[in-house]
């Protein structure tokens, strides 16, 4: 049974428990991040650091319970594997955020999320978990010692957290060892300010990879795992004070048309950020406070370029299989294994896109099957 939030206590609080709770969904928000910023180096990560940093801060106070922010997990993933540009990034991020904003406002988010079949969704994170191993082996290949001593850390907290109340900050540990490291090899690199976002204007050819490449895969998993999914966990944990799906959808049209075209990386929320943030000690919008501040000390930190230099490349491939394992354990929770298992193997083959339109078709034609098998009364 899950403990509930009494309607005093919801609000902005600052305590131990809800600074335990803000790091509660880091794992998943610095790999993709980090991993972007390698595969693309015309993306300014600091701006990615700034943009999302501000949005918790944001959440918080709006929504004054423990909403994430979470970087839009096949965007990245797709970036990562295929070192996409930040134009394509930034026409993903207007075409998804015009989506959701239009839905939000006019009401029709839970109607067209329950015509994706799950089967086919599950199939989309199985697919993105398969892409970010096979581009995680490169870094683990290249940086053997490194990658071996960043898995064992994640393995080790993992263990502890699900059989203590220690929150998981392998992925910050993780990170800080292999700055450490590079800053002993190479020095401490020279301060900055993080440079001011100006607008960034995508080239033509950007539009079509940008809106098929990135933003299509992303719709399925944004509509069911960040609004779907999320607006009913807050209902279970927070029963009086639970967000509706098209509020929800509203903030992420919102956060994506504003932040992306100045360089941030598209943004949405997710369900298993929240159950994360609120296992550890998250229960007030003050952890999202506390985790945009730590967010925003990180976009200081990596204003100089040559911090990602820094990182040794074992880090991240560490990182990335720890991104991929969260997508996968999520995956096998499907209703159609053939289905989930024809687009996480296509995915592999053909690309994501066209792995989710076939699967959209497979699905519904075995549904279509079934019908016509079952005997009617």
């Amino acid at each position: 049974m899950v403990e509930s939030i009494g309607p005093e206590e919801r609000g902005i609080r600052i305590t131990l428990e809800e600074i335990a709770g803000a790091v509660g969904d880091f794992g998943t928000i610095f790999p993709i991040l980090l991993g972007v910023a390698i595969a693309c180096p015309d993306v300014n990560i600091s701006h990615f650091f700034l943009f999302l940093g501000a949005w918790y801060i944001i959440a918080g106070f709006y929504y004054r319970l423990p909403v994430p922010i979470e970087p839009m997990k096949a965007i990245g993933a797709i970036v990562i594997a295929e070192g996409l540009c930040a134009g394509e990034i930034v026409v993903s991020g207007i075409v998804v955020g015009a989506l959701f904003l239009l839905l939000g406002i006019s009401g029709g988010m839970t109607k067209i999320g329950e015509r994706i079949p799950k089967s086919v969704v599950r199939g989309v994170q199985a697919g993105l978990a398969l892409l970010l191993l096979r581009t995680s082996l490169g870094y683990i290949v290249a940086d053997v010692p490194f990658a071996a001593i960043s898995i064992a850390v994640i393995l080790i907290f993992f263990v502890a957290s699900q059989r203590t109340r220690i929150p998981d900050v392998s992925a910050l540990l993780v990170l800080l060892i292999g700055l450490a490291a590079g800053i002993a090899v190479q020095g401490m690199p020279p301060f900055r300010l993080i440079p001011v976002p100006t607008l960034v204007i995508p080239a033509p050819a950007d539009f079509i990879g940008g809106a098929w490449d990135l933003a299509l895969p992303q719709i399925p998993l944004t509509l069911t795992n960040a609004i779907l999914a999320t607006s009913l966990l807050t209902y279970d944990l927070f029963p009086k004070q639970g967000v509706n799906p098209d509020r929800l959808s509203r903030t992420i049209g919102a956060m994506n048309l504003i932040s992306t075209p100045l360089g941030g990386f598209p943004m949405c929320h997710g369900a298993g950020g929240l159950a994360a943030m609120y296992r550890f000690g998250a229960r007030t919008g003050g952890a999202n406070i506390v985790a945009g501040t730590f967010i925003l000390i990180f976009a200081v930190a990596f204003a100089p370029p040559e911090v990602l230099t820094l990182i040794p490349l074992g880090v991240f491939g560490a990182l990335l299989v720890f991104v991929a394992l969260e997508l996968g354990k999520h995956s096998v929770k499907t209703e159609s294994y053939s289905v989930t298992g024809t687009v996480a193997i296509l995915t592999l083959a053909i690309g994501l896109t066209f792995a989710f339109i076939i699967g959209m078709v497979l699905a519904y034609v075995l549904e279509r099957q079934r019908l016509s098998e079952t005997p009617r009364p």
